[in-house]
Order: C-alpha cells, then structure tokens, then sequence
C-alpha cells in the first residue's frame, strides 16, 4: 500500500501518529499506526501519554507466513492489550481461516478489521451482492448474510483516501 504522509522525506516508515479515520470503534482516537513486527519497548517508547489506540499491522503489514511468525505478532500485541489498549490489526482476507487460534478475540479492546480487496468497487452495478459465506457447505458457520454492496458504500462508512495525508511519520 503506497501511502502519502505529512512529511518531507516519505520512505517507507515504521512508525506513524494520527487520528483513526476508518469507522472503527476507534475512530477519531490519536492513534500509533505500527508497520511489521516491532520490538514492544521501542512502541512503547513512541506512544505519547494521550494515545490509547494502536493500529498494528499498518501499510497491510501483517501477513505472517509461519508459526514463529504468528508467535512474534502474537507477543507484541497481547503485551498492550493486557496493558489495556485499545488495538487494531488490519487482517487480509487469506489469514482468516486461521486467525482465530491466536485467541485476540477474546479481548474486548481488539478490533479486528478483516480486509477485503474490491477493486473498481464503483464499476459494479446496483444489483452486486457481498456474499459473507462459509469456507464449504454447513462448515463452521450457521448459514451465509449476503448484503447490497451498494447499502455497503454508505457515505457514513467512508473514508477518502484524502484524510490519510494527515499521519506524520515519527523517526
């Protein structure tokens, strides 16, 4: 995800601050947006005594591939969210099937935000159907929603990729 920030020198950042803009539970929160996995003492180190929400996984970051990855993702949230902060992950829709063995869950301060990639999501017409499903048949949940994609894209759920210019990467 190739992303502006309010600064001079835009690279690839781990770190930035700003307020949540997504429609979240955390929305309009200053938030510590963390990229990939970061020693928890350095993040520590970059929260400012206001922020109570962190945004992990930031620039579609989080993607572990093995176990011993899961596990490192794993330390460093659970660390604040036992520290009692409000914690954001942004999950790509390939991790899912697998997410819920981490038990993050089962806190009330996480917010999972499951991304699901709809390119051209305006090309569609006022027929177009999102499907919530089941990996197969009567598998693991109680039936399918299915929901108009067009009552999805309400104007009090978006976000303009304009509001994101606003994150100051911290160094």
């Amino acid at each position: 995800m190739k992303r502006i920030y309010n600064t001079d020198v835009d690279t690839n950042p781990t770190y930035f601050f700003g307020q949540e803009v997504e429609h979240t539970p955390a929305y309009g929160m200053d938030t510590l947006f963390v990229v990939g996995i970061q020693p928890t003492q350095e993040i520590e180190e970059k929260l400012k005594n206001f922020v109570k929400h962190i945004f992990f996984g930031a620039n579609h970051s989080f993607n572990p591939q093995t176990i011993e990855e899961h596990r490192q993702w794993e330390d460093m949230i659970y660390y604040f969210l036992d520290k009692g902060y409000l914690c954001s992950l942004d999950i790509p829709i390939n991790q899912v099937e697998e997410f819920h063995e981490s038990g993050y869950c089962e806190y009330n301060n996480f917010i999972p935000q499951i991304r699901v990639p709809i390119p051209y999501i305006r090309l569609w017409n006022y027929n177009t159907m999102v499907k919530l499903d089941d990996k197969t048949f009567n598998a693991t949940n109680p039936g399918v929603w299915t929901h108009s994609l067009h009552k999805l894209m309400n104007r009090e759920n978006f976000t303009d990729w304009e509001q994101y210019r606003n994150d100051k990467v911290l160094k």
